[in-house]
């Protein structure tokens, strides 16, 4: 999974699977999903307009997963 994917998953789902540096990439990801800065402050009380802006995102992410190969 990419980072980019890890951004949409954890915008979708709250679950928190970027941290330190790679939290940028969420960041930037809720930008542009909200089309304004936001300050990280403001996470929370926007999780449900995030979650509904990346549900697109996420559905496709999910239809286009692979099986898994060992």
């Amino acid at each position: 999974m990419s980072k980019h994917e890890c951004a949409v998953v954890m915008a979708y789902t709250s679950v928190c699977m970027l941290k330190g540096e790679d939290f940028d990439i969420f960041h930037r990801y809720v930008e542009k999903l909200m089309e304004r800065p936001v300050w990280t402050h403001e996470l929370p009380a926007l999780a449900d307009e995030i979650k509904r802006r990346a549900e697109h995102d996420f559905i496709e992410l999910c239809m286009c997963a692979k099986e898994e190969t060992t």
